[in-house]
This record gives structure tokens, sequence and C-alpha cells, in this order.
């Protein structure tokens, strides 16, 4: 057993918010190790099925649980579920049965060799998100480091009150200033080199701190962007005195002969602004241009042909009662796709209404 642990918790200024029960590095050897262990695998399961995989030989690399909770790898969000199915897990896993599990900072990972998942969650002062998002990503790029898997993949942030006045400045503008100053802190590229990535709020009697997921690896993916949007870390100082710190879209070779898209979090902006204030349905419609656009400007970068069926998305609306209306719309625009689920959240822009992350792994290769 081999302790991996940067800084240590006496020392770390978010330590005092770390999750309990923290011990050394743990390598789990169940007895298999191959060439199918290069292969990634993003799978949506029910929370029982969660707790099967979790106690079996090939437990999985970790997962988002939207609505449920299922033991220390599953960094559950508490977002109310609007979808039929009910609460279900966002599940990644590999074939391999060899995992090694740490700690850097507040940050929990799992690793397998070339893939890594990782979370953390920290309370969030009313004032200095900014601060805040800067140390815990600090943290993030630490765990990088420990876990051996350097290259971001996706990223998925959280946050508390996400549109609201945080002395003088939206909270997701300081959001915005404390990651980007965590990127350029360590050397990282904070513009065209960043990774897929949303960032939602939460509200409501369980609306928690700052929460990050990532999923990594040991080849960095390759960035993609909407030609009928401006690059989100291009942004002009209308929305904030920093840019937020993603790409529309990253591609990456998930083994197996297959490429994986994960599609940042994506709503009705063209060019930089928002359009169709009030308007859900105008906005989903937008949406799914976006969408679209995305995919073309994927495929060309790789022999993969995704269409809007290959996509397992998540849809994020800022007011529950539009998610039948949604819901029907996508049913029709997207008939072939797996189901759409849904959950309440505000929206990284106040007059956005709605948000739709995605992800799709589909035979081809990288360009």
């Amino acid at each position: 057993m081999t302790e991996v642990r940067t800084p240590s918790p006496d020392s770390h200024p978010l330590a005092d918010h770390a999750h309990s029960g923290d011990g050394p590095v743990d390598e789990f050897d169940l007895g298999l190790a191959g060439a199918a262990a290069a292969e990634l695998f993003a799978e949506r399961w029910t929370p029982e099925v969660w707790l099967q995989q979790a106690a079996s030989t090939t437990p999985p690399l970790g997962g988002l649980g939207w609505g449920c909770v299922g033991g220390p790898t599953l960094a559950s969000l508490h977002m109310p579920v609007l979808c039929a199915q009910g609460p279900w897990v966002d599940a990644w896993r590999s074939a391999s049965t060899v995992l090694r599990a740490g700690r850097s900072g507040a940050v929990r990972w799992q690793e397998d060799g070339r893939w890594a998942f990782g979370q953390l969650e920290v309370p969030v002062a009313d004032i200095d998100l900014a601060k805040t998002a800067r140390l815990a990503y600090r943290d993030v790029f630490a765990a990088l480091q420990d876990c051996g898997q350097p290259h971001v993949l996706r990223l998925w942030n959280y946050l508390p009150r996400i549109n609201a006045d945080g002395g003088g400045l939206e909270r997701y503008r300081q959001f915005n200033i404390g990651r980007q100053q965590a990127f350029m802190d360590v050397g990282r590229d904070a513009f065209e080199g960043a990774p897929a990535a949303c960032a939602l709020g939460t509200a409501g009697a369980q609306a928690g701190g700052l929460a990050i997921r990532f999923l990594a690896g040991r080849v960095p993916p390759r960035p993609v962007e909407n030609p009928r949007q401006v690059s989100a870390y291009r942004y002009s100082k209308a929305h904030g005195p920093q840019a937020p710190t993603f790409s529309r879209a990253a591609l990456a070779d998930a083994g197996g002969g297959r490429v994986v898209l994960f599609i940042s979090g994506t709503a009705s902006i063209v060019g930089e602004q928002s359009l169709h204030p009030g308007d859900v349905i105008a906005q989903t419609e937008e949406t799914l241009r976006n969408l679209q656009a995305v995919l073309h400007a994927a495929m060309a970068r790789c022999s993969a042909r995704f269409t809007l069926a290959d996509l397992q998305s998540t849809v994020y609306l800022r007011h529950a009662a539009d998610a039948p209306a949604v819901l029907a719309l996508l049913s029709k625009a997207m008939p072939l796709a797996p189901a759409p689920r849904c959950v309440q959240a505000d929206i990284c822009r106040a007059e956005l209404l709605v948000e739709i992350e995605a992800h799709a792994l589909v035979p081809g290769a990288l360009a």
C-alpha cells in the first residue's frame, strides 16, 4: 500500500471542509489487467445496479448520482429529478480490475492506469467564491498529478446560488475568476486547450457547497468548438471580468476502436448572446441546433460519425414546470436517442431556462 496525499490535512486550506474517513491510497488488485482495461465505457444505471457493480470484481471508476447516494465513489448530486425514470447514476468504468484509490487535498479519486474519476465538495462562503474555486481547482490539479492521469477530459461544476450577487459580482462570474486563475497558476491552458465542462446552480435545502467532478486520462483530449458560437474562453467583458474556462466539446480515444465525445453544457447562445428570453421551447430548439453544430465540428476531427441518436444527454431546467413540454420536444427531435434524463438546476446565465450536456461513444478513430 502506497500513501499519496497532497498536501497534508493539517496544512491544507480546505482540510476542515473535507470528507471524513480519509486514509492512504489503496490499491485493489482483483486479478485482471490487459488491453481491454484501456477501454472506457459510460453507462446509465439505476441506483440498485450501481450498488451491485460497486461491489463486483470490476467496480466502476466513479459516477455521478442524481437524486441518490451509493458509497464513497459515487458523487451524489442533490438536484430534483424531473424525468419519469427517477434517480439514476451516470457511471464511468473500464474493464480493469486493478483500481488505485487516493486522496489529494479535498479530492477523492480512483484510477486504473489509463483513466481516473475524481470528486470534491467544499462549503462555499457568501463572498470570495473566486478564492474557494481557485483552491478547489488547485486540489484537482494536484489529484491529476498524484493519480498519474494528468489530462482532464471532462469537468462538472455545481455551486449554490449561481446567479446571485456575491458582493458586487454575480457568483458565476466570481467562480470563473478563480477557475481561470487556478489553470494559469499551474501553467495549464485556460483557452484553446481547455476541457469540456459545465457549471450549474443548485438551490434549496440540499444545495450543498461547491462540487467538482472530473474524468481524466493519460492523453490530452482534442477540443471542439461550435462555429455558431464565440468560444466561451473568448467571451467579451460583457460576460464578466474573466471568461469561462471550457471548450464546447472534447474528443478522446476510448479504446476498442471507439471515440468518445464529451459535449459541454449547451444552451440557447449564438455568437455570445443569449436568444429567446422567456421562451423555453425556442431555447430548447436553439440548443438542439447548437448540439448539431458541435456534432458536425467533432466529425471534422475524427472518423466517427455522430448523430443526435448517439447522445446520452442530461437536461437542466430552471423551472420544473417546463419538464413535460421540453422532454416531449426532445423525444420528437431525437426519437432514436436514449431517453434524456432531466433535473432542476439554475443555468449559468439568469435569462437561460434550459441547458443540455451529453456524451457519446461510437466506432471510429481520431484524425
